[in-house]
């Protein structure tokens, strides 16, 4: 049975005028939704490593990754069956740590099976194109944090 802890990275680069945030397709055998970096801890592993792990087999990238101080906790409840069957009977949420990465200016994802597209956008339409409220709040967090420094 899975942890009931995840990991997501807010990937994001310098543009002008600002910043630009990756969002990852998923495929049609996973959901097919647009979601950030993101994955569950193995058996033994700290967020930190789990997202540094999740990065470089999702997109390639192969970068520190920064703890955005950021928590939430989502339900099983109104999760698909094959999702919930992924965790023991008791578990009723899950509890999911926000990191960020800052990629290269050029560089781009080398995308693994799980996904089939990505796009580099502004925060705000990457929070229109991302599904679910705790990636969309973690990219808009990051976002004035990084028009905040700078």
């Amino acid at each position: 049975m899975r942890r009931p802890e995840e990991v997501f990275v807010v990937v994001y680069r310098r543009a002008a005028p600002g910043y630009e945030f990756l969002v990852l397709e998923r495929s049609p055998e996973r959901q097919g939704y647009w979601h950030l970096v993101a994955g569950a801890l193995d058996a033994a592993e700290d967020e930190a490593t789990a997202a540094a792990r999740e990065l470089r087999e999702e997109t390639g990238l192969d970068a520190s990754v920064a703890d955005a101080d950021l928590h939430y906790r989502y339900s099983l409840a109104d999760e698909p069956p094959e999702v919930r069957a992924r965790f023991s009977p008791e578990v009723t949420d899950i509890a999911v740590t926000a990191f960020t990465a800052e990629a290269p200016i050029s560089w781009e994802p080398e995308l693994n099976d799980e996904h089939v597209g990505y796009r580099w956008c502004e925060a705000e339409d990457a929070v229109a194109l991302l599904l679910y409220p705790e990636p969309q709040d973690a990219v808009e967090q990051v976002s004035q944090r990084l028009v905040g420094s700078a």
